[in-house]
């Protein structure tokens, strides 16, 4: 027996038991994150209509030709700006498999596979997503963007 190796059990012991705990953790779901089954469609509709009148973020936070992170009803978001005055409110739940899509340099990124999404629409740039994010009704009031 190596020093390396725990007195309880061989090299080859330690190993098997490992790629077993992986396999259980992957069957088991801990990969949520990118695993299918995320509908991007109603987790817009919760935060639409859990989010009604909820002030989403300061539109002065919000960088012309950029976007922000935020939340709506505990669902992550993306507050975007593609012009002066005209912002969009869109679900930051990937279409393809569920990851939380990012601000990039003026796109939005999806970081687990790579998809890339328009800032005034959300439609998409380039692939694996199938379709553009969910976008979510929003209105300018007091200088804050505000869920309608």
């Amino acid at each position: 027996m190596t020093p390396s190796t725990p007195p309880c059990c061989s090299r080859r012991q330690l190993l098997r038991g490992a790629g077993a705990a992986a396999g259980v953790a992957v069957a088991g779901g801990v990969l949520v994150a990118c695993s299918e089954g995320t509908d991007p469609g109603a987790s817009a509709d919760d935060a639409a209509s859990s989010g009604a009148g909820e002030a989403v973020v300061a539109l002065a936070d919000v960088p012309v030709g950029g976007a922000v992170s935020a939340e709506v009803g505990g669902v992550p978001v993306l507050v975007t700006q593609p012009a002066e005055g005209e912002v969009h409110v869109f679900s930051a739940v990937c279409t393809h498999q569920g990851c939380t899509v990012t601000p990039g340099d003026g796109v939005l990124e999806c970081p687990c596979h790579r998809s890339v999404f328009a800032l005034d629409d959300a439609a998409v740039q380039s692939g694996p997503a199938p379709e553009p994010l969910a976008e979510i009704a929003v209105e300018v009031s007091g200088g804050d963007v505000v869920v309608v």
